[in-house]
């Protein structure tokens, strides 16, 4: 499947806040799913951003907002009556009950509806409630586990059933799926879960929480299905031309003239204040610093790495990732230079005041960076982005099974190949040009493992992926305690040690340290986590309030 589709549903729906149990999608079950046109309806609600997504890419490492000095995840603030929570929960399980009024009830319209189809929305309609505990459990660990609806009365009885046993219900679950869904539809067909979406939730959420022999198998078994591989150029998979790209195992279609898009303020966020915004939402320097150099070695070995340019001779993600200083972006020369005043705009073919650099704009970027993946000419001349959200592609499964079969200890050549493909394509190359990218080759368990986890983070940053990694590699606890690194004020810049100061040290887990570097960085925010109860989240207290038999998790 190369993307879902997203129906519009134009009806008005209301949310209660605790476990949701009665179905938002229609007006009353009694009456609803008589027919095929309606359960189709009640399963195409489900194809929407609401329920699918990534974890905000702001609770990792890889991303800061100036507006934000900490967020509830990186401040180690979090509690029970966080918004982002009670969000998170409500949602899940708003899907869940949908999903299972949608089982329950399925069978009214099957004197109506083709077999072979009925068959498939149940399929769908069970991938998708597994993939919303999939979510739960890798954040909550233990969660109620409903698979029919509960009445009123019923909920307050309802409690948390062990992350273990809801496990294995989702990867049951996920097995129907595979055994019930198409492999791809037809050119003309409209484009909906298949085959491959069920394997690879399975393949994450088996990654997730270390069942390395399923994730494995999962994603391996995408990888047979020979329907997906990798996009030629990284940098147009996440512009408009990649949203038809064979990677892509899920995503979910947003559009202007569907009302599905990020608005204006999103936009200004994220772009340029020459062009426009506000340059706000930020990539951090220990994202910067984590890519290699073109010899595939980190910036603290290789001879090829200059502080004084820092972009030159990098993996090319790098600057498919973040703006180089001195280069063209969105109709402006980009320069945080305290001493670039004014800069070449080709948009109005003249030199015009340098709104990026904090010398003439006291707000523009803190960390001297800004985004480029996934943004183009569009979002200034429009003020909309409407990119598709790409949840799964298929260069996490080849990683994904580079992980689980270095895990597993069954390190072979075709561990090598997978994380070859995902690097060879980086610079443009097929995986055989192996004089043509820094190929890796066999190496023991630890090497390899600190190759594939560098390689997961030059290659999804922005995508959601981060957060979960540091959670289940149990690195969270030493990454988010670590500062926000910025560059000083324009007037304690030292000119001659423009933009950094030195090599940043990297260390086995490829985190950098900056406290060598004294005031020739700046500090602009600080990080906590809380080891003893942050690697899961906290139930969201409302649940709580009405069904004191929900316990918590430790330390809330």
């Amino acid at each position: 499947m190369k993307k879902l589709i997203y129906i519009l549903l134009m009806t008005s729906v209301s949310a209660c806040h605790t476990l949701d149990l009665n179905p938002l999608s229609e007006a009353s079950t009694a009456t609803f799913y008589s027919n095929q046109t309606e359960l189709e309806l009640a399963v195409n609600d489900l194809y929407r951003i609401t329920f699918w997504g990534n974890d905000n890419e702001l609770f990792s490492d890889n991303e800061w907002h100036r507006a934000q000095l900490t967020n509830a995840v990186i401040g180690g603030t979090m509690n029970a009556d966080d918004v982002p929570v009670q969000t998170y929960w409500l949602n899940s399980y708003k899907a869940i009950a949908r999903a299972n009024s949608f089982l329950a009830n399925k069978d009214k319209a099957a004197a109506s509806t083709p077999a072979a189809i009925l068959l498939r929305l149940e399929a769908e309609m069970r991938l998708i409630r597994a993939y919303q505990y999939a979510r739960l459990i890798t954040h909550f660990g233990d969660v109620p586990l409903m698979t029919e609806p509960v009445t009123l009365d019923e909920s307050y009885g309802i409690a948390r059933t062990s992350q273990e046993e809801v496990l294995a219900f989702v990867f049951a679950e996920l097995d129907f799926a595979v055994a019930n869904l198409p492999v791809t539809y037809g050119a003309a067909e409209v484009k909906r879960l298949t085959k491959g979406p069920a394997l690879a939730v399975k393949a994450r959420t088996a990654l997730h929480l270390g069942k390395w022999q399923i994730a494995k198998e999962a994603s391996e078994a995408v990888m047979k299905l020979a329907t997906y591989s990798l996009h030629d150029s990284y940098s147009q998979l996440f512009v408009k031309a990649g949203e038809s790209s064979k990677e892509l195992i899920i995503s979910i279609p947003r559009d202007e003239k569907q009302q599905v898009f990020g608005n204006t303020a999103y936009v200004q966020d994220n772009i340029s204040r020459n062009a426009g915004g506000y340059g706000a939402q930020l990539p951090t320097r220990d994202l910067m610093d984590a890519y290699e150099c073109v010899d595939g070695k980190l910036i603290d070995e290789s001879p090829l790495y200059d502080p004084k340019m820092p972009f030159k001779n990098r993996d090319p993600r790098l600057n498919a990732t973040i703006v180089e200083f001195n280069t063209q972006w969105l109709g402006y020369n980009y320069t945080p230079h305290p001493d670039s005043l004014t800069i070449f705009s080709v948009k109005e073919n003249k030199k015009v005041p340098n709104k990026d650099t904090r010398a003439v704009a006291a707000f523009a970027s803190f960390t001297g960076f800004l985004w480029k993946k996934g943004i183009d000419q569009t979002w200034p001349e429009r003020l909309v982005e409407d990119n598709d959200a790409i949840i799964i592609r298929y260069a996490e499964m080849l990683l994904s099974y580079a992980e689980a079969k270095i895990e597993l200890g069954e390190i072979d050549e075709t561990v090598v190949n997978a994380i070859n493909q995902v690097r060879a394509r980086a610079y443009g190359v097929t995986v055989d040009k192996t004089t043509a990218y820094p190929a890796i080759k066999l190496s023991n368990a630890a090497a390899l493992r600190q190759i594939l986890r560098r390689e997961r983070r030059v290659e999804f940053p922005r995508e959601g992926l981060r957060y979960m990694d540091l959670i289940r590699w149990k690195l969270a606890e030493k990454v988010l305690v670590k500062p926000v690194i910025g560059l000083p004020d324009p007037a304690a810049q030292n000119r001659a040690k423009w933009p950094f100061p030195g090599v940043t040290p990297i260390d086995a887990d490829g985190i950098a340290d900056y406290s060598g570097f004294g005031t020739d960085v700046k500090v602009i925010a600080q990080r906590n986590f809380d080891k003893t109860r942050q690697y899961f989240w906290p139930i969201p207290a409302v649940e709580r309030r009405v069904n004191p038999g929900i316990t918590q998790n430790t330390g809330y």
